[in-house]
């Protein structure tokens, strides 16, 4: 199953190489401060619409499958499109009624032991209303407004041991600049496993509480 899971990953990514290159449309932010030096940003997302599901059970195989089924028609629409990749369904092709969406980076992971949930962000000129309804009741729609965070990125892996490390850093950093959070870090995942693990664009983000902060972003 893990071996699946990184499978599906890296054709999500379309045009993902071994060199980093995706080809995918990125979740547009305003930039509010960078230090250059740590590689952290302070940004701000105006707005996001995410369509999500939980990694509670089956974990991030299940919830990735979920989403893909989505963003690849299963959602209310008129066209039925097939499914043209076999690996995503287990070897099971399907014809499904639908919209085909296409992929934004990055993938969002929130691994609250309560509520684990993953996210894609729906490309730029997708509103909440214009977002076709999941035919799937796991799946969910929501929207994200004047979201801001801090994030630090970071190559290698998505392992526990780099993403406490980052997280200290990150939160090392909020506390030395007059920064208090406002959430829990999440993992954010912009390449698949077939890139080098030192090209890989790898990120946490922590959103903020600017009201309370002592430094501000503008």
């Amino acid at each position: 199953m893990r071996l699946l899971f990184l499978i599906i990953i890296s054709m999500l990514l379309v045009g993902c190489s071994i060199f980093g290159h995706t080809g995918v449309e990125n979740a547009p932010y305003t930039l509010l401060q960078a230090d250059e030096q740590q590689r952290i940003e302070v940004r701000r997302y105006d707005a996001m619409v995410l369509v999500s599901t939980s990694m509670a059970g089956d974990g991030r195989n299940s919830a990735f499958r979920k989403l893909f089924r989505y963003i690849s028609g299963e959602n209310e629409g008129a066209t039925p499109i097939a499914m043209t990749a076999p690996v995503f369904m287990d070897n099971n092709n399907a014809m499904t009624q639908g919209t085909k969406i296409a992929m934004t980076a990055p993938v969002f992971m929130n691994n609250q032991a309560n509520n684990a949930m993953m996210s894609f962000v729906m490309p730029k000129d997708f509103t909440l209303d214009s977002t076709p309804k999941p035919t799937d009741p796991d799946v969910l729609v929501s929207e994200l407004n004047n979201y801001t965070v801090a994030a630090i990125q970071f190559s290698g892996t998505l392992s526990k041991r780099n993403v406490a490390k980052q997280t200290k850093l990150l939160q090392d950093w909020l506390a030395a600049n007059g920064y208090i959070a406002a959430g829990e870090p999440i993992e954010a995942g912009y390449n698949g496993p077939l890139t080098l693990p030192m090209l890989r664009r790898n990120e946490i983000l922590i959103e903020l509480n600017l009201t309370n902060s002592n430094n501000a972003a503008p």
